[in-house]
Formats: C-alpha cells, sequence, structure tokens
C-alpha cells in the first residue's frame, strides 16, 4: 500500500478533502474530524488527510475544556480502546489505525495511540504516516534513546539523511558517549553516502562501480566512507555541507538556523549567535522557538566561561558563583522578554514561573503558575509549583487543597505523582495532622520503600 497525494485520490475524496479543510478554516473542528476520519477509512493511504487531521486534533486539543484536560491527562495508556486496538494491529493494521485515530481525537498525544499508528503504518507500508507519529512519540519522551534511533531511522528510509542525523546529533549532546547513538550515526552516516553516491543502486543489481568510482579520488571517498566516523566529523561535514548550499542561497533560513544549531552543538556559541541574528532580521524572526534556541545558545556560553576558569585561581568560587548568578539574571530576564512578547503562551508563564520560584521570588513565581494552569500540559506541574508557593508562604490549608487537586487529576501513578503525596505529607505535617500525613506516606511506602525518607517515617510512625 503505497501513500497517495492529494492527486492520487479519486475526485470524491478530493472533494471530502477540501469540504473537511474548509471547515476547519471556520473552526468548525468537531465537523472537520469527523470527515477527515471518514475520508481516511476509505484511503488510509492518504498523506495529507492525515496530516491535516492531527493538526485539527492538536488545535481542538488546544480549545478543551477542564473535563478534556483531566480526560486529557490520565492519557489512553489504560484505555479498552488501546487494548482493541493492539487486538486488531495483529490481523488488521487498517482497523487499528481507525481505532487509533479516535483516540487522538480526543487525546492527540497520546503515546499509545502513536505507537499503535507506527505499527500499523510500517505494516502497511506507509512511511510518512508513521514518521508523523515518531514526531509526536518524541516530544512525548525526548530522552527515549531508542525511540530516537527509530525516528532517526524512519527519517532516513524516506531520503532525508541530514535530518536523522541532525536528530541523532542532538541527542548527543547530552549523551556525547553513548554506543547505541555513536553506532546508530554511523550507520546513518553509511547509508547516506551510499544513497548519496549511488551505491544503492548496486545493491538492487543496477549500475557498476565504473560509473561511481570514476577517479582515484572517489575510490579513496568510498574507502573512507566505510571507515568509522565520530560524530564531530559528521558535524563538520553538516557544516561545509550548509555553507556550500548558501553561497547559492543565502536567504534560505532554514539552512542559517541548522547551521547555527551546528555551531551550537560544537561549542562555537558566538559564530552560532552571528547565525541567529541573521534570523532575527528576516521574516523569520518573529518565531518563539528562535528566542528559545538563542537563549539556551548563550546559557550554555555560561557554561562554557564557568567550565573555562582556573581551578587553580585563588578566586576560584567567586568566580563561579558571580557567572552563576549571571546566567540566573539572564535566564529570568530573557525569560519575562519572552512572556511580554508572548502573553498567551502558558508554557513561557510555566517556565519564568518556575525561574522566579528558583529565585525566591514566591508572589511573582504563583501569579504565573496560576496562570500556566491553563496549559493542559503543564497544569499539574502549575499546581504542585504553586501549592509549593503557598507551602512556602506558610498558607498550608491553600497549599494541601491544591496539591489534592493535582493528585485527583494525576490518574498514572508515577515519580511525578509520588512527588505530589509526598509534598502533601509534608504539609499535613506541619498542619500537625500527623495521621493524615503518615496515610499518604503509606500510600507510596506501599509501593516503593525506598522514596526519599518515606520508610523511615513510616517506621518510626509503626515502631511508636
Amino acid at each position: 500500500m503505497a501513500e497517495k497525494n492529494l492527486n492520487d485520490v479519486s475526485r470524491e475524496s478530493r472533494t471530502l478533502f477540501t469540504k473537511a479543510t474548509e471547515a476547519a478554516l471556520r473552526d468548525n473542528l468537531e465537523y472537520a474530524i469527523t470527515l477527515f476520519n471518514q475520508l481516511l477509512e476509505r484511503e488510509p493511504e492518504f498523506y495529507p488527510c492525515r496530516k491535516a487531521l492531527r493538526e485539527t486534533q492538536f488545535q481542538k486539543a488546544g480549545k478543551g475544556s477542564t473535563g478534556f484536560f483531566k480526560k486529557m491527562m490520565s492519557g489512553a495508556g489504560n484505555s479498552p480502546q488501546v487494548a482493541k486496538a493492539q487486538m486488531t494491529l495483529r490481523n488488521n493494521p487498517a482497523g487499528a489505525l481507525v481505532i487509533a485515530e479516535g483516540i487522538l481525537n480526543t487525546d492527540p498525544n497520546s503515546s499509545a495511540a502513536h505507537r499503535i499508528i507506527v505499527e500499523a503504518a510500517n505494516a502497511l507500508e506507509l512511511p510518512r504516516t508513521a514518521v508523523l507519529s515518531y514526531e509526536t512519540l518524541t516530544k512525548n519522551a525526548p530522552k527515549d534513546k531508542k525511540l530516537m534511533i527509530e525516528f532517526a531511522q524512519a527519517v532516513s528510509a524516506l531520503g532525508d539523511g541530514t535530518r536523522a542525523e541532525k536528530l541523532l546529533m542532538d541527542m548527543m549532546v547530552d549523551m556525547p558517549n553513548d554506543n547505541d547513538l555513536n553506532q546508530a550515526l554511523k550507520n546513518l552516516s553509511a547509508r547516506k553516502t551510499l544513497d548519496e553516491g549511488g551505491y544503492g543502486a548496486l545493491e538492487g543489481g543496477e549500475g557498476s562501480y565504473r560509473d561511481i568510482l570514476r577517479n582515484k579520488d572517489e575510490a579513496v571517498a568510498l574507502e573512507q566512507a566505510s571507515r568509522v566516523q565520530k560524530t564531530e566529523d559528521v558535524a563538520e561535514r553538516l557544516i561545509r555541507e550548509y555553507e556550500g548550499r548558501l553561497v547559492n542561497e543565502p536567504n534560505n533560513m532554514k539552512v542559517i538556523r541548522d547551521l547555527a544549531e551546528l555551531h551550537t552543538q560544537k561549542g562555537q556559541f558566538d559564530v552560532a549567535l552571528a547565525y541567529y541574528d541573521r534570523i532575527k532580521g528576516s521574516d523569520m524572526g518573529k518565531d518563539a522557538s528562535l528566542d528559545v534556541a538563542i537563549t539556551n545558545t548563550k546559557l550554555r556560553q555560561f557554561d562554557q566561561k564557568v567550565a573555562e576558569i582556573n581551578p587553580f585561581a585563588a578566586n576560584h568560587a567567586e568566580q563561579v558563583a558571580a557567572l552563576k548568578e549571571q546566567k540566573a539574571d539572564f535566564q529570568l530576564e530573557e525569560a519575562r522578554k519572552r512572556m511580554e512578547r508572548f502573553p498567551t503562551d502558558m508554557a513561557i508563564r510555566y517556565e519564568l514561573g518556575v525561574l522566579y520560584f528558583q529565585a525566591g521570588k514566591v508572589n511573582e513565581a504563583a501569579a504565573e503558575f496560576q496562570k500556566a494552569q491553563n496549559n493542559p500540559h503543564k497544569r499539574i506541574p502549575a499546581l504542585n509549583y504553586l501549592a509549593q508557593c503557598f507551602t512556602k508562604k506558610k498558607m498550608y490549608d491553600m497549599a494541601a487543597r491544591n496539591f489534592q487537586r493535582a493528585i485527583e487529576e494525576k490518574q498514572l501513578f508515577d515519580e511525578e505523582k509520588k512527588d505530589l503525596i509526598y509534598n502533601l505529607g509534608c504539609v499535613l505535617e506541619q498542619m500537625g495532622k500527623k495521621t493524615e500525613a503518615i496515610d499518604q506516606f503509606k500510600i507510596i511506602y506501599e509501593s516503593d520503600m525506598g522514596y526519599r525518607d518515606v520508610a523511615a517515617k513510616v517506621d518510626a510512625f509503626y515502631a511508636g
């Protein structure tokens, strides 16, 4: 089953697609989603329709009610629909796609549903559909190494070897010596060399080495391509490649941004910031993600300066403390500026709240967390921080209510929920409610007695 574009589907399907698209533009999102789903049941290989459906699902999620938020927080991981889709996947991948899209209609971030779509798409040979779901999966779990390698391999299979390499290189910033990432990057680089040099044709029995190895220099290049490549070598090659493109495409902002990111990875922050400045002066300069990238680059520049301080200097500690203070002030000020530029972006308000909280500005932090609750992805952590703000102000009853609200909305019993329960227990202790406090600690003790000091608290209660 090959994926289809708009010109590949029937006239009836094109008409229905236009009707759904117009409904989405009129903000009639429920109707648009219904039409997109009907069309995909008929033609699951119609990729532009699936992409439009996904965008509409996310748009609807952003306008969700409190009930939707609560449902979204629970995730679809325990949904009977997920189990149904997993069973359907075995014998009917197309049917599994339909069920999974039904889940995404109410929770477009459901990792369980996106995983089903990836497996179904692979079974049906719909690579772009799989990559579309990998986009969300990796956003949900950006530190999942195995998942990122799968994503990169899927992107490479679509012929975008440069982007695939960059995905892994971005992850290697935090894990530079990881063997799995290094090996995956080597494989991608080798694959890219084969594809770009025409060696893939040899695998299929087409072409000849004479066509490829036209001279000794190309033979040497092939030999080198088969050797182990280091990440730094790949970065240098990508930089040369992009700089070459920039000669002919001086206004290609995507290439300029890729160069900025590559120089950032190599620790060449001044060069990276110069490239970012070029983007700031263009039409893409209003992109909120650009401000984040520039801020992160400057923060890494601060870290580099700290690392370069002579550890044997008499005033080493003072120099480090001064730079860290400058870094914190810069980070707070940049977040404040971004909030002023994008006042309705609740994720930025949450970030600003965290920075205020870390700076000891509790009132300012609480005000931001109260607003950040309106972002469904930040609601529970915002409630957690808001309750901690009330705790610092010794408003224990208000702190307890916010912890309890977050616990009720948090369905999955993970590290975040343990943190909420533990914090509630501590607040109840401070309120003198010892029995109620120990009840909270026992909830954690029953599943993870090694969590913080809950074992000591519970053991002391029973010993007393």
